[in-house]
């Protein structure tokens, strides 16, 4: 008989209902591939909780298995670069959304969607930081090659408490930056300030309608909600500065003006993880490994086994999370 392993399986009926199920599967289940890799960890996202809970079209081929991150060993490869045992991160390119995902005990995937694990980092701190983590790292990379250095002002991080978030902040302190946090969470006050925040400021402060201009308060800004929040920050940005826009938990509407771009001169950066060329990941992973404190990556994430990720995808999606969320598989 074949050897099995549990998988978290996504479907849709006729009336495009959507159910949730844990199934078993086999290695003969799993999608096109030339490496297949034993999930060692792997960790539950906003995306994934949007998969999961239905909340969002994320998933776009029935049935699936969701989760768009995973570490692991590979156990065979056909592609040049990789041989059994190798230790390996994937993020994005598809997976979870069209491809199957991580929330399974094996996953087969293209070679060269693969990157190595870091050196000192097991696969367990890789999902500590996972796309969360890994789109932080785009956003200060971003930043940094626009001329956004410590220098030249605060830098403003919304949905502080998140997963994007709370590695933003725990990167850019420790690179020197003078951090402000916005959050709708004021408990999370002491546990922002413990990441490296300077200031915690509450995000009602960014919610309402933009105006045009407002008082120019930060050079920067790492910005995971879109919408109003966004508006305010590019309305609030200093001269010659720039915001790296990375997520739309509030919203994908951005009901701003041309204002700070055409009288401040402020630059929007977009943020894409799930598609940037393997060179990019490479020198984000590379970052990662010399740039973030694996103490305070540790205090910023929280570990649950297979059985508790659907209740966890639920959790996120309602706010619920503070930081990352780490299964070992």
């Amino acid at each position: 008989m074949p050897e099995t392993f549990k998988a978290i399986l996504v479907s849709r009926d006729a009336e495009k209902k959507q159910s949730v199920a844990v199934t078993d599967l086999t290695e003969a289940d799993l999608m096109e591939g030339d490496v297949t890799i034993a999930v060692e960890a792997t960790t539950v996202n906003y995306k994934d909780g949007l998969a999961i809970t239905g909340k969002a079209p994320v998933i776009r081929r029935w049935p699936l298995v969701p989760g768009i991150d995973f570490a692991g060993t590979v156990i065979s490869s056909s592609h040049p670069d990789w041989r059994a045992g190798d230790k390996v991160i994937l993020n994005g390119w598809g997976v979870g959304e069209t491809h199957f995902g991580a929330y399974a005990g094996r996953a087969r995937v293209k070679g060269d969607w693969l990157v190595p694990l870091p050196q000192g980092m097991s696969p367990h701190d890789a999902m500590a930081v996972g796309t969360a983590g890994y789109t932080a790292m785009l956003c200060v990379m971003a930043l940094e090659r626009h001329g956004i250095l410590p220098d030249r002002g605060p830098v403003v991080v919304t949905g502080a408490a998140g997963g994007v978030g709370s590695v933003a902040i725990s990167i850019l302190s420790s690179l020197g930056y003078h951090v402000i946090a916005s959050t709708g969470r004021n408990a999370e006050s002491p546990y922002l300030i413990n990441l490296g925040a300077a200031e915690v400021i509450s995000r009602d402060e960014l919610a309402q309608p933009a105006k045009p201009l407002a008082k120019e308060r930060w050079a920067g800004g790492v910005d995971a909600v879109g919408s109003h929040t966004l508006a305010n920050v590019l309305s609030m940005t200093s001269y010659g500065g720039a915001v790296a826009a990375c997520g739309l938990a509030g919203g994908m509407d951005l009901p701003t003006s041309v204002a700070p771009f055409i009288l401040r001169g402020v630059s929007l950066l977009g943020i894409d993880s799930v598609m940037a060329p393997k060179a990019v990941r490479l020198e984000a992973w590379r970052r990662i490994g010399t740039d973030l404190d694996l103490q305070k990556l540790a205090s910023l994430s929280t570990t649950i086994g297979f059985d508790g990720i659907v209740d966890a995808a639920h959790d996120i999606v309602d706010g619920k999370i503070r930081g990352r969320v780490v299964v070992d598989m």
